[in-house]
């Protein structure tokens, strides 16, 4: 630990850039992605007011509800958009254009839900939250990138968690700041909607001060003197051979290829490995039973007897536990590397749950077992954040070489967005058919892929892209070579039936 804190204090410049980043990339979509759940009866009454001012009716229920849903998948279709368009933005321009460009996207869209109200436009809403969406897909992808490409090998893992510590604390920022004793009110809901405005802001006028990244500068321009300097920068004198070396050894070996956009990456069977890699990882972060958590937390404090002021403020202490936890993960990922925590922590989560899943079905039986579900929950979200919160980001970032990453990264973030949507309109008709045995689902889904990352995720700590890549490759030649041992034997076996 005095080690990890000791080289904190050496790359104290490369901190101050992951803080800067930070601010206006991932901790951004985790405030839009929860803020809106604070600001929701409040927007839906003001379309209701609008409405009855320029027509003089009053809006029917269903037509509510439309306009709202509306207003809330607008983010996830711009969130599409934007990821579709982050691979081509961050391949020809770099990360650090395209973030300092997404920041003014995100300006305009906080100035459209800001004046929504004094305007008494509830479309305006509608933009800001489109608007949002394509700044969110373009930044999550960007700054996971970034991120990665800036960071020296031995603290690789925790510059690569830093993203998702900065995603929950974006949550946690929205949980606070949605309280009703600040802007969760009927006065302020606009303002707590267009608060990522000013995070934006931060970023723009700050990130100029930072270098592009490394790699970006040596393997795409080319520009051997830039990637230097940047070296220097952020990692200081002397601090930087090691990881030149890796890179050098890279441009070596895709000498002549150039970067590969989101078709040829499908079309390309080297990647395979690590594209279903990428998705076995997404997929089980997806179905990891988060959203039924989340979705079960209100009615679980409500049944624990927890009074109705109380309940805002543990789901904040859940939001908090979470973001803990993570940093905590940063702190220990390059110790103990990324398998570990990713297997572990999905098999730790599925005990919790089937824990969980007795605690509330024999809850009615035994009124202690309420109490025990809260601080299941608590656990739960302790062991997500330990361990896959934290790690597939890292993997992510590591398994792909510069040439792959950004269409790869697209790819990944259709999942996310799909999985999003799809988990959004899917879930609620499952809890309605399975109430708390939709769990045993999530139980599953946890112990199939902790088994399937044990026996097929390389250990990727200490690693550079080049010796990952050729441990895939290896993999891959091993189960060709055993294919082909098997063809061999059976193409003997018929002809010595046959003589």
């Amino acid at each position: 630990m005095a080690g990890f804190l000791s080289d904190l204090v050496q790359y104290q410049k490369l901190l101050l850039m992951i803080m800067v980043l930070g601010i206006g990339g991932t901790h951004l979509a985790g405030f839009q992605m929860s803020v809106i759940n604070y600001a929701s009866p409040y927007v839906q009454k003001f379309i209701n007011e609008t409405w009855l001012e320029r027509y003089g009716s009053v809006l029917h229920q269903e037509t509510l509800t439309l306009l709202w849903s509306f207003i809330v998948s607008m983010y996830c279709v711009g969130g599409m958009i934007g990821c579709l368009c982050s691979g081509y933005l961050t391949a020809k321009y770099g990360k650090k254009k395209c973030l300092l460009f997404n920041d003014v996207v995100l300006i305009a869209a906080t100035l459209h839900t800001g004046f929504s109200r004094r305007a008494k436009s509830f479309e305006m809403i509608l933009i800001g939250r489109f608007l949002e969406g394509i700044s969110a897909g373009i930044h999550m992808n960007a700054h996971v990138q970034y991120a990665g490409e800036i960071s020296p090998k031995k603290l690789r893992g925790f510059i690569n968690v830093t993203s998702s510590v900065f995603l929950a604390l974006g949550k946690a920022v929205a949980r606070i700041l949605g309280l009703r004793g600040l802007l969760g009110t009927e006065d302020m809901w606009n303002v707590l909607l267009s608060f990522s405005g000013l995070v934006a802001l931060i970023q723009l006028l700050f990130l100029p001060f930072f270098p592009e990244s490394p790699p970006y500068l040596l393997l795409q321009k080319g520009d051997k003197a830039g990637c230097l300097k940047a070296m220097k920068q952020l990692w200081g004198e002397g601090n930087y051979h090691t990881e030149f070396d890796d890179m050098m050894k890279e441009k070596a070996v895709t000498k002549g290829t150039k970067i590969m956009n989101v078709l040829e990456v499908l079309k390309e069977p080297s990647v395979y490995p690590q594209l279903s890699t990428m998705l076995l990882l997404l997929l089980s972060l997806q179905l990891c039973g988060l959203s039924a958590i989340t979705f079960y937390t209100s009615e679980i404090f409500q049944t624990a007897s927890l009074q109705e002021s109380i309940i805002p403020y543990v789901s904040l202490g859940v939001a908090i536990s979470e973001l803990i936890s993570i940093i905590l993960c940063s702190s220990i990922i390059d110790r103990f590397g990324r398998r570990i925590l990713l297997w572990g922590g999905y098999l730790l989560m599925a005990l919790i749950l089937v824990l969980l899943e007795t605690s509330l079905l024999l809850s009615d039986q035994f009124l202690w077992m309420r109490y025990c579900s809260v601080i299941l929950i608590f656990l739960f979200i302790i062991a997500y954040g330990i361990g896959p919160a934290g790690a597939v980001a890292s993997v992510m970032n590591e398994i792909f070489t510069l040439s792959t990453r950004s269409s790869a990264f697209v790819i990944g973030g259709i999942v996310i967005w799909l999985g999003l949507t799809f988990t959004g309109m899917i879930f609620p008709f499952a809890v309605m058919l399975l109430g708390p045995f939709c769990f045993l689902i999530f139980i599953a889904v946890l112990i199939i892929s902790a088994v399937l990352i044990y026996l097929f995720l390389p250990e990727t700590k200490g690693k550079s892209t080049s010796e990952i890549t050729e441990e895939f490759k290896t993999c891959q030649f091993k189960k060709k070579r055993h294919q082909t041992v098997e063809k061999n034997a059976t193409e003997e076996k018929t002809f010595c039936t046959k003589l």
